[in-house]
Formats: C-alpha cells, structure tokens, sequence
C-alpha cells in the first residue's frame, strides 16, 4: 500500500508516518502543491497512492484547495468512483464550513488533530484499505 501524507507540521507528519508505515511506504509532502506534484507523479508512474492524508491549513496551496485539484485530475485521466484515491482530512479545523465543505470536495473521512492512532486506523479499515484483526 502507498500512503502521502501531507503536513506542513514536522511534529504531525513524523507521527503519522509512523503510524502508517506498518501498513505500508509513507511518502511526505509539507503543503499542496508538493502533494499536487506529488500525486501526478505516483499516477504518471503508474503507482497511485491508496491513501492521502490532507491537513486543511497549510502555506500556498491548503488542504482543501489541493483535494479539488487532485479530484479535478483524477476527472482528467478517467478515474472515478471506487478508484479514486482515499482522502482523509487531518486537521484542527473544527468548524461545519471546513468539514462539510472537505466532504463536499471529496474527501472520504475526516479527523481532528490531534490525530490518535486508533482513530486513524479505524478510519482506514472503513474505507476498506485494511483489516483490523481483533
């Protein structure tokens, strides 16, 4: 599985990279556009990410603005529906705007930061990425 976990705080990103490269490879992007750029390359070569984590509030481009932009080329090269790429929001914006508007945007799932471990995983196994033995 490939995550891209996008995070302009160290702190956040080396956490959650820590709590995902069990279930596979972690790439880092530290705003939008390097997620953009990011994203158009894994699909250029032919290895798409399963999984992108967006935090909403970042320098240049957010977190909001880039899940449109990856929605928009996904649209450009035919892929929709169950093949497009999971997107969790992961951010401390807990207002209705920011939240129903990622929804809006196409995000899969959203969770507020801090971001728990359990709370991350639970919400990869709903989006069937994984399989939580119990």
């Amino acid at each position: 599985m490939r995550f891209l976990i996008t995070e302009d705080d160290f702190a956040t990103r080396r956490l959650m990279q820590r709590y995902l490269s069990d279930y596979g490879n972690c790439d880092i992007a530290v705003d939008g556009n390097e997620a953009v750029a990011a994203f158009r390359l894994a699909l250029e070569e032919k290895e798409p990410y399963d999984l992108i984590c967006l935090d909403i509030m970042m320098p240049g481009m957010d977190g909001r603005k880039a899940l449109q932009t990856i929605r928009q080329i996904e649209q450009e090269h035919g892929i929709g529906g169950f093949d497009s790429t999971k997107v969790i929001m992961t951010t401390a914006c807990e207002d209705s705007k920011n939240i129903f508007g990622s929804f809006r945007e196409g995000c899969e799932a959203y969770i507020i930061k801090p971001v728990d471990k359990n709370k991350l995983i639970e919400e990869i196994a709903k989006l069937g990425l994984i399989t939580l033995v119990r």
